[in-house]
Order: C-alpha cells, then sequence, then structure tokens
C-alpha cells in the first residue's frame, strides 16, 4: 500500500533547488506518514519516530542523509503544492477500492487548532469518505463554511463515484450539486432545509397532508444505546409531482421523510423530529433510510478519529500550505489503520506501529 501511496505522490513537484536537496520529497512524505501512522501528532514528533525507525524506514527508499529534522519537515510542508497533494492522495485512495453502490458521505470540518494568533483563518476541510470501506477517499479545503458549495463540485471532480450514492448535508443541498452528482453516473441523497425555502415547505406540507402520508411506502426500525430508545420511520414517496414543480433538480425521483422519536431510559423524556431529504434513487425506504444512517459515519467514524485519536483539533500547525498537507497525511494515515482486520483500537493501532515493526510492515503491505 505505502509503495502505491509513494508512486501516486510523484505528480506532487517539489519546488525546492535541484542539486541542493538533502532530503527528497519522497523520503520526506513517507517520514511524516510512518510519524503520523506512529502517534506523532506534530513535526517533532514525527522526527523523533522517524530516527528511531531509520533502518526499518531504509527497507523502502534509501535515506542516504538519515531522516529530515523537524525544521526541514515544516518547511517543506509549508510550499507543498496542497492540490496536487489532494489530487494524488484521491487517486491512490481510488485504486484501493471500487465504489459502486458505496454510500459516499461528504462533510466539512474545521480544524480548530489551525486558527492564527488573532482567532482567524481556520482550516475548513470538506471531505469524502467511503462509508462501508471506512476509507477517506478525496478532501479539498475551503475559507470557511459558506465555500463548501464551491468545494463540493471540486471535490466529486477529484472522484470516479459512477454507480455509488453521495449524501450530502443541507449545506450541499443545490442543484448544482446535484447535477455534477447525476452528470456523473451516480445518485444523491440530500438534506433539506431552510436553505432551499420552496422545496423545503413542499415537502413538509407532503408529508403533513394525510394523503400524502397514506401514499408513501415505510419502514421503521428501533435502536438502544448510548442510555436512550431511538425509534425511527422513513417513508418515502414518488417525486414525479415534485420534479415537475422544480425542473431544476436533475434526476430528482423521491421525497423522503424520516422521523425519529427519541426516549429517554433514565427520565423518560422524549423528543421528536422529523428531516426532510430529496433523492434520485427510487423511493424504496430501506435503501433510503440505509443510506440517510451511512451518512453519519463521517461524524461518528471519521470527524471523531481525527478528534479524539489523532488529536487534529488541538494540533497548532498553521503556517501557509502545512495544517492542509499535515491533514492529507494523517488521511492516508487513517484509511492505513483502517485496512488492517486486526483486532484492536485505532488508538492502540497506533502505538503498536511504533512498537513493533513487524505489524508497522504489515499496515504498509495491506
Amino acid at each position: 500500500m505505502v509503495t502505491e501511496f509513494l508512486a501516486h505522490m510523484r505528480i506532487v513537484p517539489d519546488h525546492r533547488i535541484p542539486g541542493m536537496v538533502t532530503y527528497p520529497l519522497d523520503e520526506i512524505l513517507l517520514t511524516t506518514l510512518v510519524g503520523v501512522i506512529c502517534g506523532a501528532d506534530d513535526w517533532d514528533g514525527v522526527e523523533e519516530v522517524a530516527a528511531g525507525a531509520l533502518d526499518w524506514l531504509r527497507g523502502y527508499l534509501p535515506f542516504e542523509n538519515g531522516v529530515a529534522t523537524a525544521q526541514t519537515l515544516r518547511k517543506v510542508s509549508r510550499l507543498l503544492d496542497p492540490k496536487a497533494l489532494e489530487q494524488g492522495f484521491s487517486a491512490w485512495a481510488a485504486s484501493v477500492r471500487p465504489l459502486a453502490r458505496e454510500v459516499i458521505a461528504v462533510d466539512g470540518k474545521t480544524l480548530r487548532g489551525s486558527r492564527q494568533s488573532d482567532g482567524t483563518g481556520a482550516l475548513h476541510l470538506v471531505s469524502a469518505y467511503a462509508t462501508s470501506a471506512g476509507l477517506v477517499l478525496a478532501q479539498r479545503a475551503v475559507d470557511g463554511k459558506s465555500n463548501e458549495i464551491t468545494a463540493i463540485p471540486e471535490l466529486l471532480d477529484m472522484l470516479d463515484i459512477k454507480g455509488a450514492i453521495v449524501s450530502i448535508d443541507a449545506m450541499g443541498t443545490q442543484k448544482a450539486i446535484a447535477a455534477r452528482i447525476v452528470e456523473k453516473g451516480a445518485d444523491y441523497v440530500l438534506a433539506l432545509k431552510g436553505n432551499q425555502t420552496s422545496l423545503h415547505d413542499d415537502a413538509r406540507l407532503f408529508f403533513a397532508d394525510p394523503a400524502g402520508k397514506a401514499s408513501c411506502a415505510r419502514e421503521s426500525d428501533i435502536d438502544a444505546g448510548h442510555g436512550r430508545i431511538e425509534e425511527r420511520l422513513c417513508r418515502a414517496a414518488d417525486a414525479a409531482w415534485l420534479a415537475e414543480r422544480h425542473p431544476e433538480w436533475k434526476g430528482l425521483r423521491s421525497l423522503v421523510a424520516i422521523a425519529s422519536r427519541r426516549i429517554d431510559k433514565r427520565t423518560g423524556a422524549e423528543s421528536l423530529e422529523t428531516r426532510f431529504y430529496i433523492s434520485s434513487l427510487e423511493p424504496d425506504p430501506q435503501a433510503l433510510a440505509a443510506a440517510v444512517r451511512a451518512h453519519w459515519a463521517i461524524e461518528n467514524n471519521l470527524h471523531w478519529t481525527m478528534d479524539v485519536i489523532f488529536d487534529e483539533d488541538r494540533c497548532r500547525t498553521r503556517k501557509d500550505h502545512s495544517p492542509l498537507n499535515l491533514a492529507v497525511i494523517r488521511h492516508a494515515a487513517f484509511n492505513m489503520l483502517k485496512a488492517d482486520k486486526t483486532k484492536g483500537s485505532m488508538r492502540r493501532k497506533r502505538l503498536r506501529a511504533r512498537v513493533d515493526p513487524n505489524f508497522r510492515a504489515t499496515l504498509f503491505a495491506a
């Protein structure tokens, strides 16, 4: 796996002066990757890990001048072209697993530690996550959450999503994004909120009408955990009438309402929430409910892991391109750890990779 990763990263240009380079770019990328896999959260930690594994690293690349210092790693990371790094990453991730019928969740996350000293400029990253495979497929940096609308089409263009199902929250429920997904041969499940007022009102009124409810196919399930009981009812309706009212929504075929009733086991308190979605899929409530549930994997499995296991929000790397480039390497480390099927949490696997060179080699070969 690491050989393929480095091969795809050859598209990243090295802007240093030829003949004056002590540490080749592939060695710097490999140094950073092994450091992050083995638990390093900053450049000093990366240098420390890699220096202790130098002989092992020489099994992959020459490292004739040893391991780059933290200062060198930091400097090179600031200068690397992040779009080229993102492109190389997405090409590598796409080679790992086919995406047909995979639910690809798209969502954004702010790296809070990347804020400047005046509290501004935090990196906001939009990621595409293959929910059943548990792999990051691509990421694209934006200036802030309001710019996710422009970043999502760029993110989709990095991927071959033919045959996949793309799920996005309400921020990405845009006509141009829906059209782009359909044009690329994929289906969509898009959340509806007030940012699409007319469409949201049509959905709300339809499901409030007893005749509308009666025409829906239904699927229900109950989940007990985390101190509560949750009952979910998914209603799906043919959206031909809605597509006629809103012909600008390409591929629109179904309208979905998911009502969630939560009961706190300790207090007995109840809450009820209904969420609406549009989709290019057939109005099959079982398939649509599964796609909506799968979307939350990007929050529960990816974003949570980045914050809690990789300590991403507390990382103070923040100059130039360094926050984004390090985030890409974290995602590569995440994918390699996730691809390993041995028992143990990801936190434990990072520790094991640091102390066990054989396990490290297994991760790199997967």
